[in-house]
């Protein structure tokens, strides 16, 4: 008897904790966050490109590059997210770093701080974001080699900068993917300057 009750209690809460609850939660959400619900998914031209909420690797000169990656071989490979672990003291992260700070000043001539964000990975690897600063750092390369104003190129800057949560709560930070996509549609808009 007691095995048939215990039997029976098995079923019902693994009907309710793993079927019903999980299920009500999912609607609920998709409900409530709809596109957070689906992966906070962005389109262009009706092609998803990305999600907002993962990095992708920008290395051509006329796109903001984000926060470096170890997530996979590569980099930016969602299904191994994770960071490197390696410590301040280790050699291979010194020296990670010091050929990143090389490589991001080569880039970016006149360059003389250089923000953490640039040159450390994150903790996911996958961090889509990069700090307010480290976006004005690119601004003169991507308003180079696109052919646009610095300004023009801060503006966009500006209006793809979430500020801190309620005014209090984490960092500002600037979404590379939505900057870049911004600025591809200015390109596309723009017409060369001069006569």
């Amino acid at each position: 008897m007691r095995l048939l009750i215990a039997l029976r209690m098995t079923i019902v809460l693994t009907v309710l904790t793993g079927i019903a609850y999980p299920l009500a939660i999912t609607g609920l959400g998709a409900l409530i966050f709809p596109a957070q619900a689906h992966g906070s998914l962005i389109e262009r031209h009706g092609a998803i490109v990305g999600s907002a909420l993962i990095g992708q690797n920008f290395s051509a000169s006329r796109y903001f590059h984000g926060r470096p990656s170890a997530a996979g071989a590569a980099g930016y490979d969602a299904t191994a997210s994770g960071g490197s672990n390696l410590g301040p003291t280790n050699k291979a992260l010194i020296a990670a770093v010091s050929a990143r700070v090389r490589k991001l000043t080569e880039k970016n001539p006149g360059t003389t701080t250089v923000p953490i964000d640039l040159v450390t990975t994150s903790g996911s690897g996958l961090d889509p974001e990069v700090s307010p600063a480290a976006a004005d750092l690119q601004i003169a390369r991507v308003a180079r080699a696109r052919g646009l104003r610095e300004d023009q190129v801060r503006d966009l800057v500006r209006a793809n900068t979430r500020p801190r949560l309620a005014g209090l709560f984490g960092e500002p930070g600037v979404n590379v993917l939505l900057v870049n996509l911004a600025l591809d549609r200015v390109s596309a808009n723009s017409r060369p300057a001069g006569p």
